[in-house]
């Protein structure tokens, strides 16, 4: 492997230090094309592969992207802040707002739910366990994938006992001003507590594909489970995130 006279330090990763200086000193501004390998070639003196080498690192990192026929560009990096006490308060659902609405900056970009359905499957063991049902007993299952300026940035999975919700809103696509937690509010079993537990992972393959990942990018996996007054769980939301297009919020009182 050729290396620099800096030590040990792989030509290519002191070609991709570079260019992530100037991506962060503002050279290179988001959605500038990057010098291509004839480019590095010519300005460092390298092969090509070291060339190929040297983008690849910044690709895996998530700062660029490559774009077919055009060449490698600098990543946009516009997050979604994703404001996780704000989002879930009753005066928000309860008044028929999205829990979207709490999110920074939503109301000036483009969300929308471009995949959604609706059916009812048996329980999967970890879910059954969390909802206090039998395992393989009917749930309603609501799938989601949500595109926020063209991209999509999450998929969601609800799980809700079906016996709870026959006949609900919940049962169609469209749940209604409020959305899910408002109806079960209706139904008697308002949510009046949340549980949220966060974990990152490199992405499955299909998972990589529904979200159409840049190469390197890895996924926020999102479990929240909503209780009633009771103690009850009355829902489980199994969510996939972008992490390239989310900062996680979260704000309280000592």
């Amino acid at each position: 492997m050729a290396t620099s006279s800096d030590g040990n330090q792989p030509k290519y990763q002191r070609i991709a230090d570079a260019l992530t200086a100037a991506i962060e000193s503002g050279e290179y501004s988001p959605g500038d094309r990057l010098p291509g390998e004839n480019d590095l070639m010519e300005t460092y003196g390298v092969a090509r592969m070291t060339a190929r080498q040297a983008l690849n690192v910044l690709k895996e990192e998530g700062i660029v992207e490559a774009r077919r026929g055009a060449g490698v560009f600098v990543r946009d990096f516009r997050p979604l802040r994703r404001r996780g006490i704000q989002r879930l308060s009753h005066e928000r659902w309860g008044s028929g707002q999205s829990i979207w609405s709490a999110d920074f900056d939503i109301e000036s970009r483009n969300l929308v739910v471009d995949q959604i359905t609706v059916s009812e499957e048996p329980a999967p063991e970890r879910i059954a366990r969390v909802l206090g049902i039998g395992t393989g007993d009917p749930t309603c299952v609501r799938r989601r994938r949500f595109v926020l300026d063209g991209k999509p940035v999450m998929f969601a999975t609800s799980y809700l006992a079906a016996e709870l919700v026959a006949g609900s809103a919940i049962t169609q696509e469209d749940t209604g001003p409020g959305g899910t937690y408002a109806r079960l509010a209706e139904l008697g079993h308002k949510p009046v507590h949340f549980r949220e537990e966060i974990r990152c992972r490199m992405p499955r393959q299909s998972e990589a594909a529904s979200l159409a990942l840049s190469s390197g990018t890895p996924v926020i996996v999102l479990c929240r489970t909503a209780f009633e007054d009771a103690g009850n769980a009355v829902e489980v939301n199994e969510m996939t995130l972008d992490s390239g297009s989310y900062v996680l919020e979260y704000d309280f009182d000592a």
